[in-house]
């Protein structure tokens, strides 16, 4: 089971979304479509209750759904890693379910909590870890969490891997380092966008929202790296440059919006996206993006 997730970490981590129907309740037969056109690309592992899957505007039933849909859609063709997280005891019982719904792996969110020590956050992940025997990925995204941390984290035995969602490549490379000599492997965390840095400095594998939209040029991108071709990758990933800048408007508020507008441009009616992320595009950021996917 550990080997198998490995595996499939070092390929592209697929996010999925969540669509909504007319009354704004998860289109569960739609969700199940948008997961069977990831697994069918060949993605090699769905996260489900992931960011892009809006977890945190979700209530627990509904991220549970989440995760019993994706492994039926999944029907085994990629490792499915079940995203947990919120207080302890709440991603203790996301854990459970995960469990019992078939996940391969979990991923723990990073508590958003505002006073959250960096310290404590490893501490945190060792209570998921004692409930479950699932392989762990950790999700950090502050850079207060500093190489010492890491170093922690690599001592429970479950915790897997790293994704690593800091802007940062120094900090990565000094991350690594102090890991260097423990099965703990690092991931792109960012996406596309950042995979070819943080590659240099030793990840593998990379995160994708663009999987919902067009998985085969996520596959190219990861390819070109796979095959250490930069400048192929640096090439198609130009031809992403607008479509993941545009994600990033409003403090990264429209990060799912542009996905699922994408989706509903393709004929894929996924519904809005739910506060506090931005509802829906302006007519303008429509238009564009309409034209960054002719472009594909």
């Amino acid at each position: 089971m550990y080997e198998a997730i490995r595996t499939a970490l070092n390929g592209i981590s697929g996010v999925h979304i969540t669509p909504y129907d007319t009354t704004g309740e998860v289109d569960r037969p739609l969700l199940h479509k948008v997961v069977d056109r990831i697994a069918s690309a060949g993605i090699h592992n769905i996260v489900t209750g992931g960011n892009t899957g809006e977890f945190y505007a979700q209530d627990l039933e509904e991220v549970v759904l989440g995760y019993q849909v994706a492994v039926e859609a999944n029907a085994g063709r990629a490792k499915v890693t079940a995203g947990v997280g919120r207080s302890g005891r709440e991603a203790i019982r996301l854990a459970k379910a995960a469990q019992e719904a078939g996940a391969d792996a979990l991923m723990i969110h990073q508590p958003p909590d505002p006073f959250c020590s960096p310290r404590l956050v490893i501490d945190y992940i060792q209570q998921i870890a004692d409930s479950t025997d699932l392989p762990i990925i950790a999700y950090a995204r502050s850079p207060g969490l500093e190489p010492a941390h890491f170093a922690r984290l690599a001592e429970i035995e479950q915790v897997v891997a790293v994704k690593y969602a800091v802007p940062d490549p120094v900090r990565l490379s000094e991350c690594i380092r102090a890991t260097r000599g423990t099965p703990l492997q690092w991931l792109c965390g960012l996406a596309e966008s950042w995979a070819l840095p943080f590659y240099a400095c030793g990840a593998r594998g990379f995160t994708s929202g663009l999987v919902n939209v067009n998985p085969e040029l996520s596959l190219a991108i990861h390819a070109a790296l796979e095959r250490e071709a930069m400048g192929e990758a640096r090439k198609l990933m130009e031809g992403i440059t607008e479509f993941e800048k545009m994600r990033t408007f409003e403090s990264n508020g429209a990060n799912v919006t542009v996905v699922k507008e994408a989706m509903q441009i393709q004929g894929w009616p996924v519904g809005p996206t739910r506060a506090p992320g931005v509802t829906e595009l302006s007519d303008s950021q429509r238009s564009a993006l309409r034209e960054i996917l002719k472009g594909w």
